[in-house]
């Protein structure tokens, strides 16, 4: 089933399922980054378990190095 939904605040329809399922689509898997669904933050342990709905908003954020 396709969703749409917004990722980092661009539109996309997506066959995902889960959080963890739209990160290996989108190329994320292997790379350490930060989840958040709806403005709330989500660990890596519970990005599995997540399921996507029509109109969620996801962020992926990489953290920085540097000061």
């Amino acid at each position: 089933m396709t969703v749409g939904i917004e990722l980092n605040g661009e539109p996309v329809s997506t066959e995902a399922a889960t959080l963890a399922d739209l990160l290996e689509e989108k190329g994320y898997n292997g790379a350490v980054v930060a989840t958040a669904l709806n403005g709330t933050f989500l660990p890596k342990g519970l990005r599995a378990a997540t399921p996507l709905s029509d109109g969620d908003a996801v962020e992926v954020v990489a953290p920085m190095q540097g000061g």
